[in-house]
């Protein structure tokens, strides 16, 4: 028999020892430890025997951000930045405020200088929502006026700096404009935004506003944000100067410059007038029963068109070429090309692409507009003549006359102050001067032709804006209407009513060609007229104007 447990202290005993009641490294039962044990030296091998004395060694005093002994700047890497820093960059004060808030614009927000003039903010700092809003508000009339992104940035940075709001970032994308402002790197970020919905040319409510931008810019004069928000309704319930009856007549006027310009006489002159003016009135008529603009693009574009076929189809000894070319002068948007091309330049390519969208959509508008005419027009037996383009008509005079009157009611068709259209009448005619002595009388290339004319424009245009220190848009965008590829686009068209396909493309492709030049000329003169003719000391600021070479 198995004896049974007397109680529970034996059943305990009986019970193996865990683990925990032992180590494995004690010595078995018998076996003395070679020495004492270990709770007796409680000390550390890393202990200073007895017997040392030693003194601390006192930390010598000096800044953490002191470079270590062991540095050697000869051994530094090139790429690193040396201890003092680069060096510092200074905005000339007699540089126009565009060229010195692009250049700020372009720069890394770390290496921005600090403001040296007082800004316009009372003790209790800027009134970040009110300033926001006024940034806004001018920026959308900039960007609904036709101006590059660039400026539109350059502007509203300006207006947050000159009232104490330095750690702004504004932003445009083509109708959408933002500003994002951070009062320390601590605070949390302010962003507000406004949609551009609707734009309209108007160059003197452009001027208006790049005024009030710099007076509020400017040193010696205080604009407080109660002033510049009445200057601002005042410019925007301006009325425009021109009313609808003169640019209704100045669009005639346009394209019977044009069709003087390629050959007309008087006759041919008044046929393409009326076109354009029948043109402008239908579309005016489309603009208001609510049809999108590429329709009153595509209705602008039927009179002019019609008016040609019917005079060839009559035999009245008008060249039915120069009345179509002229009608489609004054269709061409040769101001949202520019804009286009400017921004792409520029480093906006979103904003570029969207503008260049959107031309792409009107000249196809203009393409469907004539090529239905000319369609049935070839169908009916029109004698239309492709080849014409090939044989250019060379009138010195009445040429230069034409191009300054195709200038002058290109102007008011922009709603220009009165005071800027002497200067683009000239502009427009030193363009034609240079393009048809180089097309023409030397028959070079007329793609080159174009580009140093644009070229020259642009370079007298931005002069003149920084003399007057205003936007180079007044002294720019009506000088470059005798440059316009009208023809190309109009024997284009020709060909592929005639089912003549790949003549057709070629001459389009042409048409764009020459407007790229025109836009690429106009901007190339500009950055000349900003690199070379710059205020004193601004060295410096175009060394910091530098992009970062494509990676």
């Amino acid at each position: 028999m198995v004896a049974e447990p007397n109680g529970p202290h034996e059943e305990e005993d009986r019970k193996p020892q865990s683990d925990e009641a032992h180590s494995a490294f004690a010595p078995p039962a018998g076996v003395e430890p070679p020495g004492p044990p270990e709770d007796e030296h409680p000390t550390s091998e890393f202990a200073i025997p007895e017997g040392l004395t030693t003194e601390p060694v006192p930390e010598p005093e000096g800044s953490a951000f002191a470079p270590p002994s062991t540095f050697d700047a000869r051994l530094a890497h090139p790429a690193y930045s040396p201890a003092p820093g680069g060096p510092p960059v200074r905005l000339a004060k007699d540089a126009p405020w565009q060229d010195r808030m692009r250049t700020m614009l372009r720069m890394p927000v770390g290496e921005r200088p600090l403001p040296e003039a007082p800004q316009r903010t009372d003790e209790s700092g800027p009134a970040v929502p009110r300033v926001l809003d006024l940034t806004l508000r001018i920026g959308e009339l900039l960007l609904a006026g036709g101006e590059g992104a660039e400026d539109v940035e350059a502007a509203m940075f300006a207006i947050c700096r000159s009232y104490g709001m330095d750690r702004s970032e504004p932003t445009v994308t083509f109708t959408l404009l933002s500003v994002t402002y951070q009062p320390s790197l601590v605070d949390d970020p302010v962003t507000a935004s406004r949609t551009v919905r609707r734009r309209g040319t108007d160059y003197t409510r452009l001027t208006a506003v790049y005024q009030l931008v710099a007076d509020i810019n400017a040193d010696d004069y205080d604009v407080s944000l109660e002033e510049a928000y009445r200057r601002l309704a005042l410019i925007r319930r301006n009325r425009h100067p021109y009313p609808g009856w003169v640019l209704t007549l100045a669009a005639g006027g346009l394209a019977g410059a044009a069709s003087v310009l390629l050959g007309g006489d008087l006759l041919v002159f008044l046929v393409a007038a009326a076109g354009a003016m029948l043109g402008d009135r239908l579309a005016w008529f489309c603009a208001g029963r609510g049809l999108p603009e590429f329709y009153q693009f595509a209705a602008a574009a039927v009179p002019p068109a019609a008016l040609g076929v019917a005079a060839s189809l009559l035999h009245a000894g008008l060249r039915p070429s120069a009345v179509i070319t002229g009608g489609l002068f004054a269709l061409i948007p040769g101001r949202a090309l520019v804009a286009a091309v400017q921004d792409g330049l520029t480093g906006f390519y979103i904003t570029a692409s969207a503008r260049l969208l959107e031309v792409a959509y009107f000249f196809v508008a203009i393409v469907v507009g004539v090529l239905t005419v000319l369609y049935v027009g070839v169908q009916l037996g029109a004698k239309l003549n492709p080849e014409g383009v090939v044989a250019p008509v060379e009138r010195p005079v009445v040429q230069i006359l034409a191009a300054m009157a195709l200038s002058l009611t290109f102007a008011i068709l922009l709603q220009q102050e009165r005071s800027t259209v002497l200067f683009v009448m000239c502009n427009g005619a030193v363009a034609w001067v240079v393009f048809a002595a180089i097309a023409i009388t030397a028959e070079g290339s007329a793609v080159l032709a174009t580009a140093v004319a644009a070229g020259l424009v642009g370079l007298f245009g931005q002069l003149m804006a920084r003399y007057e220190h205003t936007s180079s848009l007044p002294y720019l965008t009506a000088a470059i209407g005798p440059l316009l590829p009208g023809s190309a686009t109009y024997y284009g068209v020709l060909h592929i009513a005639q089912n003549d396909m790949d003549a057709g493309f070629a001459s389009l492709a042409r048409a764009a060609a020459l407007a790229l030049a025109i836009a690429i000329g106009v901007n190339l003169g500009s950055e000349l007229a900003r690199m070379f003719l710059r205020a004193p000391g601004s060295a410096a600021s175009r060394r910091a104007a530098k992009r970062t070479r494509g990676f």
